[in-house]
């Protein structure tokens, strides 16, 4: 049987190198897209030693569609084969509320998160053989059920994105299946105090925040569910249950 090949762009750091890990794991192949050079985290660098899984990686700017052109093709021609999975899951990301969003932030942010994804995705279908059907996974975010006005242009093209996993299932048929994971807060950054972290997670109904280890395992059972396209697994503690207002960083402060 061909090993499976997974393309996993953002895939060199955070929750990518985690899902990628996580792949490599259960025994696929692995494309790793990355922006610029740089050592994969340990998590992904062990997974790779200790498997010894054939991999590759490919530096794209996704910000150009040219680039985001000649993703595929690359992938195809190193691995004589196109991808059987295709994770979107590198993103742009950057703070401002409505009276900050220009039309240039606006254009950019939605050409990383939602336009490079679905022409990924395009291209995957477009190449792949008749009996062929991959799976394509798109990582959105909680906050598109509950909209807040917090870092706007980006909750619009995460937004955007998640509309275009149940369109472009319905628009590929049997030709691929495309489904999507919606995390909450996992990774936290230097903006939130561990008090805060820890507040944030006892608001939840699970009463704890994910883990990239989850958000893997649902990208894995997605990779896998044959009977399963145009859905959103959210992977975040419940918080998509109700309106939190706020992005997670304005909440709960010190």
């Amino acid at each position: 049987m061909t090993q499976k090949l997974a393309l996993v762009t953002g895939g060199l750091h955070r929750v990518g190198a985690v899902i990628a890990a996580r792949l490599v794991r259960e025994g696929y192949a692995l494309a790793i897209h990355k922006r610029s050079p740089g050592e994969a985290d340990p998590v992904l660098a062990d997974a790779l030693l200790e498997t010894g899984a054939t991999s590759h990686r490919f530096a794209a700017d996704l910000s150009d569609a040219a680039a985001v052109d000649a993703l595929i093709p690359a992938v195809a021609e190193r691995f004589g084969r196109t991808p059987d999975l295709l994770v979107n899951n590198a993103a742009l990301f950057a703070e401002g509320e409505w009276p900050d969003l220009s039309a240039a932030a606006l254009t950019e942010m939605m050409q990383v998160n939602h336009h490079a994804p679905v022409m990924l995705a395009k291209a995957l279908v477009a190449a792949s053989g008749p009996d062929t059907r991959p799976a394509i996974v798109n990582i959105v975010d909680q906050r598109v059920l509950h909209p807040v006005p917090d870092q706007l242009a980006y909750s619009l093209s995460k937004s955007a994105l998640w509309q275009a996993t149940a369109t472009l299932a319905v628009a590929f048929g049997g030709r691929a299946r495309v489904n999507a994971v919606a995390p909450g807060l996992t990774l936290e950054t230097e903006d939130y105090s561990k008090a805060q972290i820890g507040r944030l997670a006892s608001r939840m109904p699970l009463g704890a925040l994910p883990t990239p280890a989850q958000i893997a395992d649902a990208v894995l059972y997605l990779a896998r569910a044959e009977a399963v396209t145009g859905q959103t697994i959210f992977v975040d503690g419940g918080a998509h249950l109700s309106p939190m207002g706020r992005d997670f960083v304005a909440l709960e402060r010190d």
